[in-house]
């Protein structure tokens, strides 16, 4: 996939699937801007890409307008935005319903579905003024069945997947490519703080079960070019043995 003269803002940048994915999309000669709450993070994966072609803005997805001046950033310095990655998300604190704090509750719905949308709605007019854009938003297994103690993730994911679809149906006409990517489980931090939990299936998987989260950067990649392009308004599942060898995984 060739990326050059392309612009992709990456949501999460910091670390994980995030980082990965900013390293991909660079290495395809694409520019990145690149969005985390850690400025540290973030400014040293740009001096690792480097400077003419990354831009490291601190950026809280839950705020709207933190968003909205990253996007305006972004296409300050490089002109525009093509393709939006929507990676950013929270699982943290895991807990039954009935013990869980409302407040910390809501804050994992502020990132995970607010987040999605304030990205969406940032980059949109832009992409439609240029003829169209692509945006990809990473979802998960949890967006379409229960999992113990992830009540809020759960319902934040399946709330972004349908931000996906709604995308489409509104704007496809518009030149919008909107697809998810549910990557199953990925060797990053959250499955760390999955891990502590000690709840559910998931926290009990060895750690050789997650793959690594340069596949599904590896993915995001692949969904910029027209091969995804029977996916649009859907989800792209990476336990699919047809789609990792698609993208060169299997």
């Amino acid at each position: 996939m060739d990326m050059t003269g392309k612009t992709a803002l990456i949501t999460g940048a910091s670390r994980g699937i995030g980082a990965d994915t900013a390293r991909e999309f660079a290495k395809a000669g694409a520019k990145v801007a690149l969005l985390a709450r850690s400025t540290e993070a973030v400014a040293e994966l740009a001096g690792e890409i480097g400077s003419d072609a990354a831009l490291a803005i601190p950026c809280d997805v839950s705020r709207q307008h933190e968003v909205a001046a990253a996007v305006a950033a972004t296409e300050d310095a490089f002109g525009s935005i093509d393709v939006l990655v929507n990676n950013a998300g929270v699982i943290e604190p895991v807990a039954h319903m009935a013990t869980a704090d409302p407040e910390a509750w809501s804050h994992v719905i502020d990132i995970n579905l607010k987040g999605v949308f304030y990205g969406m709605h940032a980059v949109l007019s832009g992409m439609i003024a240029r003829g169209g854009g692509t945006v990809l938003t990473v979802s998960s297994g949890a967006a379409h069945g229960p999992v113990e103690g992830w009540s809020h993730y759960c319902a934040s994911k399946a709330a972004a997947a349908m931000l996906t679809r709604c995308l489409d149906k509104e704007y496809r006409d518009k030149g919008i490519r909107a697809i998810g990517l549910s990557p199953g489980t990925v060797a990053t931090q959250m499955q760390k703080e999955i891990k502590a939990s000690g709840i559910n299936p998931v926290s009990q998987l060895d750690w050789s079960a997650h793959i690594p989260a340069d596949w599904p950067a590896k993915a995001l990649l692949w969904m910029c070019g027209p091969e995804a392009d029977g996916w649009l308004g859907d989800e792209i599942s990476l336990r699919d043995e047809g789609i990792r060898k698609s993208v060169g995984l299997a």
